[in-house]
């Protein structure tokens, strides 16, 4: 369990690049693939995907004639859905963003601005472990009550290892049933038009 903490207090410190840190300068498509490459491991960007993303206005397109044309704005953009691609389709990920930015190709329509929503996001993913840690159904002692409620005769690492797969089972609960809640939220809520 002690195990489980240290990974935890770790991922919360480095779950998120400051929107302070990310790069100020507008990019070429290979430096933003790198980029992205880079600071999220296990995702696999390439020039289709991130061009696909434009095509579908799931991100914002390059002002005309500009070869670096990838800004800050679509760094945060492309960054917040890679937080979203193993939850969402590109199609929920679409009304995800249109319900703080409309139009994704018209800033001028946005309710909020992509710096203020990644800062948000930021300060949320941060609290987001550390409040999984802390909640009531994930403490060690009813853990250790499944296992002796078992009458499991095991110590030691044997006990440690089943404590350690019910943990992984509960977060896996509760990661189905977020996202389960998450898909139903954004296919069935309905922007209504102001009259």
């Amino acid at each position: 369990m002690k195990y489980i903490d240290k990974v935890a207090k770790n991922i919360s410190n480095n779950t998120i690049i400051p929107y302070e840190d990310l790069p100020r300068y507008d990019l070429f498509l290979s430096q933003v693939i790198d980029y992205l490459n880079d600071k999220f491991e296990g995702e696999n960007y390439t020039n289709n995907i991130v061009q696909n993303y434009i095509k579908n206005e799931v991100i914002s397109k390059l002002e005309d004639g500009k070869k670096r044309g990838y800004t800050k704005v679509h760094l945060t953009q492309l960054i917040l859905l890679s937080y979203m691609r193993p939850i969402l389709t590109t199609e929920e990920i679409k009304k995800v963003f249109g319900l703080a930015f409309n139009e994704i190709n018209n800033g001028e329509d946005d309710i909020i601005s992509w710096e203020d929503a990644y800062k948000i996001f930021s300060d949320l993913q941060k609290n987001s472990i550390k409040d999984l840690m802390e909640k009531e159904n994930f403490n060690e002692e009813k853990f250790q009550s499944i296992v002796e409620d078992m009458h499991l005769n095991i110590k030691g690492k044997e006990e440690e290892r089943i404590m350690v797969f019910f943990v992984v089972m509960s977060l896996i609960c509760q990661a189905s049933a977020i996202k389960k809640l998450v898909q139903n939220i954004v296919n069935n809520y309905e922007v209504k038009e102001d009259k």
